[in-house]
């Protein structure tokens, strides 16, 4: 099932930890990707389907320098094919060593329209990616010349990343803190949840901070908060 506009709206005003909560509500408690952080942390969160490619451990006589210039080469033809909107998400066998990406490949998914690239690797041209009109998730900065330490094999197929797996088509949620994968079957309805619990949080939040106890609070236990919400959820027009 697409990723409907207001889906996509509704995932851009949640947080990664709510989501993660839902989802664990639902049984699913790996979707988080591990260890992958923004290069730059931006006002507005990363939303979009997932377009994966797959790297495995190089072999020295098949991915030598000159596979670069296949027009076919899975990493490219990734490059060239992830739709507008999507998010590029990258196996990179957790293995930093090995540029996912550079800022050239980068740009130029940025220029056709991509939502956001993430691996769990690392990108070259670091620096420079964090301040492209583009959100970019790793786990560090690549050495620039060990290029061919993985082997670039497939794009668009089930993937694992950050020990979290990634089906084509899965709805991919960045923000501050780092990357999370919601199964494309539940996004309507987890988006939905996420908006609700957000508003409780922030009514919470604001109690908090007015010096109100936890008990009863946080969690929603005691009926009385849930009669305040409402009338505060009125006030504020949520």
């Amino acid at each position: 099932m697409a990723l409907s506009d207001e889906t996509r709206a509704r995932l851009k005003t949640v947080s990664t930890a709510t989501v993660a909560t839902i989802l664990f509500k639902r049984g699913l408690r790996s979707q988080f990707i591990q260890n992958v952080q923004p290069l730059r942390v931006r006002a507005e969160s990363m939303v979009g389907e997932a377009f994966t490619l797959r790297y495995i451990p190089a072999r020295e006589d098949l991915n030598g320098i000159e596979v670069f210039k296949d027009p076919s080469h899975p990493q490219r033809k990734g490059v060239e094919t992830c739709p507008p909107g999507a998010v590029m998400v990258m196996d990179s066998r957790k293995d930093a060593r090995a540029a996912s990406a550079g800022s050239i490949l980068v740009t130029r998914l940025m220029v056709r329209g991509v939502a956001g690239v993430v691996t769990d690797g690392g990108f070259r041209d670091a620096a420079e990616i964090a301040q492209m009109d583009i959100p970019a998730y790793h786990q560090r900065p690549s050495a620039p010349t060990n290029l061919t330490l993985n082997h670039a094999i497939d794009t668009n197929v089930p993937i694992g990343c950050g020990d979290a797996p990634v089906f084509p088509g899965d709805v991919i949620l960045g923000d501050g803190d780092g990357v999370i994968v919601i199964p494309a079957a539940i996004a309507d309805e987890v988006a939905a949840e996420a908006v609700e619990m957000t508003a409780y949080e922030d009514f919470a939040t604001e109690r908090v901070r007015q010096g109100q106890a936890l008990p009863g609070l946080y969690p929603a236990t005691d009926p009385k908060n849930l009669e305040a919400f409402k009338q505060w959820r009125q006030e504020k027009g949520r």
